[in-house]
């Protein structure tokens, strides 16, 4: 049976997910703006940016099971099936992304050849599971980049759907706000 609605868990981790999203985005492309003359605030930004990162691995992989568990609400009778099916896709892809871009930002890290440690929250050491390597550095730091961008494009388009439905009177985002 499907639940009525979208249970306080499955709220708070969407929205905190897309909140950390953002904000990862964006520290991504401040961080690596900053001239190395400002190293201190390119480590500090750097280390924010591997945290946020972390932090929606984490938030994603909690996401995971208890979607699995708890399921999805009905969808709204007056969507077109093909939007739904849509949804279901972009949904697929999105908890993909979430899953693979902050692995490859991990990996990235960790074959960088400078070899600056990640610390989480600023202060406990990550380890790298693997060594520098400046080939596979330049390939997934690329990698890195285009499915981060990926990711925002999609939850952007995700975001901008679900409004244009709650425009049209569907209660999807009203759903997904307070229940």
């Amino acid at each position: 049976m499907l639940p009525a609605q979208w249970s306080s868990a499955q709220r708070r981790l969407h929205w905190w997910t897309a909140s950390l999203v953002g904000l990862g985005f964006v520290l991504g492309w401040v961080m690596v703006a900053v001239p190395l003359r400002a190293l201190l605030t390119k480590f500090l930004l750097y280390q924010a940016h591997k945290t946020l990162g972390l932090l929606v691995l984490l938030l994603t992989l909690a996401r995971v099971p208890v979607r699995l568990r708890r399921g999805r609400p009905a969808w709204d009778v007056a969507l077109p099936g093909w939007q739904r099916r849509a949804a279901a896709w972009m949904h697929l892809a999105l908890y993909g992304l979430l899953l693979v871009v902050p692995a490859l930002g991990y990996l990235t890290a960790a074959t960088a050849p400078a070899q600056v440690p990640t610390l989480f929250l600023g202060v406990i050491p990550v380890p790298h599971l693997v060594g520098a390597d400046p080939a596979w550095f330049a390939v997934l730091r690329q990698v890195h980049r285009a499915l981060a961008i990926l990711l925002v494009a999609l939850a952007t388009a995700h975001a901008l759907a679900a409004l244009a439905n709650h425009l049209r009177g569907h209660r999807g985002l009203i759903a997904m706000w307070r229940g």
